[in-house]
């Protein structure tokens, strides 16, 4: 597969690419054909599975332009020939329009398209626009489950409809919530295992809870770039 250097380490050994298909690649420098400098923007060839890139090399800017239409002859003489402008594939495209970062934006993407999401990183807005707009959620479903309840005079007894709305909506919001912890430790360096924690009664959710504060790295690193709208200045 064709793709484009999103950023290489030469330190750290490990880089990203995105791929003609539109996903990211992880690759490390043992996956390289051969030992050469991956500058960002340039064009490789490589093998994709399992989110990892192998057997990368790169491509001459000549093979690359290969197979592209002719430059129509110029219309005045002594015009020079415009220079082909450089690919870009998927999600680095220049004309993507950059992800909305408000709190409800982050909690609706938390429930969609981030609900199996345990890869990258996400900042601390993210988490805790997602947690706010989670207690709100179940607050509204837990005063509907009440309202049911009452009128069908189980309060005095168990609230069986209150119970079960919200058991269902804590089942529906578990997965995107671990996913959101394990994101949340990626972005401040950590390996996302540590959200097992959690089971640890009291304490653990405190560590959580204090990881969840710590502000954004300000650097790329080896779970993703800095999240959009993070100051890296």
């Amino acid at each position: 597969m064709r793709g484009e250097v999103l950023h290489y380490d030469e330190t750290q050994g490990f880089g990203f690419i995105t791929g003609a298909d539109g996903n990211r690649y992880g690759f490390a420098r043992e996956n390289l054909r051969r030992e050469t400098s991956m500058a960002k923007g340039a064009l490789v060839e490589f093998q994709p599975g399992g989110g990892k890139a192998r057997d990368v090399f790169s491509i001459p800017a000549q093979t690359a332009a290969a197979g592209a239409p002719a430059a129509p002859a110029p219309s005045q003489p002594g015009h020079a020939p415009e220079t082909p402008k450089p690919q870009h594939f998927g999600r680095s495209a220049e004309n993507e329009p950059a992800a909305a970062t408000g709190l409800w934006d982050y909690f609706w993407r938390g429930l969609t398209e981030n609900y199996f999401n345990f890869a990258g990183r996400a900042r601390r807005k993210e988490y805790w626009g997602y947690c706010l707009f989670w207690t709100i959620a179940l607050l509204v479903i837990g005063g509907i489950g009440v309202f049911i309840d009452d009128a069908m005079a189980n309060l005095d007894e168990l609230p069986v409809v209150t119970v079960g709305l919200c058991g269902l909506f804590l089942l529906a919001t578990i997965l995107p919530w671990l996913g959101l912890n394990v994101r949340r430790l990626h972005d401040i360096g950590l390996t996302g295992w540590l959200v097992l924690l959690v089971l640890i009664p009291t304490f653990g959710s405190l560590i959580i809870l204090v990881f969840a504060l710590i502000p954004t790295q300000a650097r790329e690193n080896q779970w993703g770039p800095v999240p959009a709208g993070v100051k890296t200045t």
